[in-house]
């Protein structure tokens, strides 16, 4: 796998993960553990994808 697929996949689970967020924000009793645990996620996601871009 090159950079850029390699980017572009880590790209689209940082915005799967935002949908859920989204999704999961959204319900009458929204599960608050899970929602920050999905936000870690996307932070390491988008860490990595910074540390891969710069270098």
């Amino acid at each position: 796998m090159n950079l850029q697929s390699h980017v572009n996949t880590l790209n689209a689970k940082h915005a799967e993960i935002e949908e859920i967020i989204t999704r999961e924000e959204h319900r009458p009793c929204p599960d608050t553990i899970r929602i920050a645990q999905l936000k870690k996620q996307k932070l390491r996601l988008k860490e990595e994808m910074t540390r891969l871009v710069r270098h």
